[in-house]
C-alpha cells in the first residue's frame, strides 16, 4: 500500500525548456488589434503588414562623394583636361553635360545626363577657374550610386511580422513612410507577491525589518515588459492574504492580455497565488529541466465580465536570477509571438569558454560570464539564484547542456544579454 501511495505521490518529470517553449507558444497566439504609429514612434514595434515600397531608391543616379562628372571618352579626346561647366549641389537638379566639359558635383548630388563616371576631388587638378585635369582615368560607372540599386520599386522591404529596429526604421523612412501599421502591444498587469518584500523608500536600508527584503523583481521585469513592447500597469505587491490575491488577479483579467507574477506559486502554505488562479480559471505547474528557473506557471484567468475573454496567466520564481533566466528563456518569445513577431530566439554563438565547470547537471544550465581581454568568457564565482550582482556583472549567459562539463579552452553556446533584453 505504501509503495502505490509513494508511486502516486511522485512528481512529474522535469519538463525540458524546449518542450516547455514549445508548449507556451502554442498557446500565445497572435493578439488581433493594429494600430497606426508615426515611423518616429515605432522603435521595438511589430509590423502588422508587408512593407512594400512604392518607388525605388535612390529614385536618380547620383554622385558617391564630392569630385567631377565627365564623360570618360572625352579624357583622351582633350588630353585628359576639361572645360568646368557646372556646379551640382545635392536636391538641385543637372543640366545635360556637354561635350568636353566636367562638373562639379557633391556627394548625393544627381549626375548630369551625359556623364557616366565621377572622379574624387584628390584625383583631380584645378587648373584655372575654367578648367580641370584629371590625375587617373575613370572607368564607366565609377563613384555612381545607380538609380534603384538599394531598393525596387514594389520590393517587400520588410516582412509582416518583422521586429522594428533604428536600421529598419530608417529604411521605411527611405521610401516616404510616415506612419506603419504595427501590432496592438500587448496589455502586462505585473504583480509582486510576499509580505516580506519593501519597496524602496518606504524605509532607509538600515532600518529593514527582520525577514524584508527590497523588491528587485518588479523593477527589472517590469523594465524587460517596456523593452518587449508592452504596456505595463504596475499593480504593486499583493500581501499574503486569499481574499486579496483572488480580488487582484480578477480584477487584472478584465483589461489586460497577461499577467505576470513572481513568486507564491510553489506548495508552501503561503503560496495563495496557485488556489487563486485555479478558482479564476487554469493553472499548469511545470518543473522545469533547467538551472536556475526551475519552478515555472501557465494557465489563464476568465474575465467575470466577459465569458469569451480571458488573460493569460504566467508564474515566475521568486529568487531574482531565476526568474530573470525564465523570463528571458520564456517569457520574452511568448510576449513577441503575442503581438505576430517572427523572429522569436536569440541565437547562440560559440566563444572560448576560460573557466572550468567540471561537475554535470542533470538540468540545462545558464551561467553568468563575462568577456575578458583575451577574447574569452570568465564565469562569475557564485552562480547562486539569488546572487542577481551576477547579472550585473556579466555580458551574457553560457547555455550549458545537461550532464556537460566544461574546461577552459571548450568552445561554449553564449547568449548575449544585450540580444536578450532587446
Amino acid at each position: 500500500m505504501s509503495n502505490l501511495f509513494a508511486h502516486a505521490m511522485k512528481p512529474p518529470p522535469l519538463l525540458s525548456l524546449d518542450e516547455a517553449l514549445e508548449r507556451l507558444l502554442q498557446k500565445a497566439k497572435p493578439l488581433a488589434g493594429v494600430m497606426s504609429v508615426s515611423t518616429f514612434d515605432a522603435d521595438g514595434c511589430v509590423l502588422a503588414q508587408d512593407l512594400v515600397s512604392d518607388l525605388q531608391v535612390p529614385a536618380f543616379d547620383n554622385s558617391a562623394m564630392d569630385g567631377y562628372a565627365l564623360r570618360t571618352a572625352d579624357l583622351d579626346l582633350n588630353q585628359g583636361m576639361l572645360k568646368l561647366g557646372q556646379r551640382v549641389l545635392a536636391g538641385h537638379a543637372p543640366s545635360t553635360l556637354q561635350p568636353g566639359e566636367a562638373a562639379r558635383i557633391f556627394t548625393g548630388a544627381p549626375v548630369p545626363l551625359g556623364a557616366d563616371a565621377v572622379v574624387m576631388q584628390e584625383d583631380v587638378v584645378v587648373v584655372d577657374d575654367l578648367h580641370v585635369s584629371f590625375k587617373t582615368v575613370p572607368v564607366t560607372g565609377q563613384c555612381i550610386r545607380r538609380k534603384g540599386e538599394d531598393i525596387e520599386k514594389n520590393t517587400v522591404l520588410l516582412s509582416k511580422g518583422t521586429r522594428l529596429g533604428p536600421v529598419s526604421l530608417g529604411l521605411a523612412a527611405s521610401i516616404g513612410q510616415a506612419q506603419l501599421q504595427v501590432m496592438s502591444p500587448p496589455k502586462v498587469a505585473l504583480f509582486s507577491t510576499g509580505d516580506e518584500l519593501i519597496m524602496p523608500g518606504e524605509v532607509a536600508p538600515h532600518l529593514l525589518p527582520p525577514g524584508a527584503i527590497f523588491n528587485s523583481n518588479r523593477f527589472f521585469l517590469r523594465s524587460l515588459l517596456e523593452r518587449c513592447g508592452c504596456r505595463v500597469s504596475d499593480l504593486g505587491n499583493v500581501p499574503d492574504d486569499p481574499e486579496k490575491t483572488l480580488l487582484a488577479l480578477a480584477g487584472a483579467a478584465l483589461d489586460h492580455d497577461l499577467i505576470l507574477t513572481s513568486g507564491g506559486v510553489s506548495v508552501g502554505e503561503a503560496d495563495f497565488v496557485k488556489p487563486a488562479v485555479q478558482s479564476l480559471g487554469e493553472l499548469q505547474l511545470w518543473s522545469l529541466s533547467i538551472k536556475p528557473g526551475k519552478p515555472f506557471a501557465y494557465g489563464y484567468i476568465n474575465n467575470q465580465a466577459d465569458p469569451s475573454k480571458r488573460a493569460h496567466f504566467i508564474g515566475l520564481p521568486g529568487n531574482p536570477v531565476s526568474s530573470l533566466v525564465t523570463f528571458l528563456m520564456l517569457v520574452r518569445p511568448f510576449l513577441l509571438s503575442l503581438q505576430g513577431c517572427t523572429g522569436l530566439t536569440v541565437r547562440p554563438i560559440q566563444i572560448r569558454a576560460d573557466f572550468a565547470w567540471p561537475k554535470a547537471d542533470k538540468r540545462r544550465e545558464f551561467l553568468r560570464v563575462k568577456f575578458n581581454d583575451k577574447g574569452g568568457l570568465d564565469l562569475f564565482p557564485n552562480q547562486s539564484s539569488g546572487v542577481l550582482t551576477s547579472a550585473v556583472w556579466g555580458d551574457g549567459l553560457v547555455d550549458n547542456l545537461p550532464g556537460t562539463t566544461i574546461s577552459p579552452g571548450d568552445m561554449v553556446n553564449f547568449l548575449s544579454f544585450t540580444d536578450l533584453m532587446s
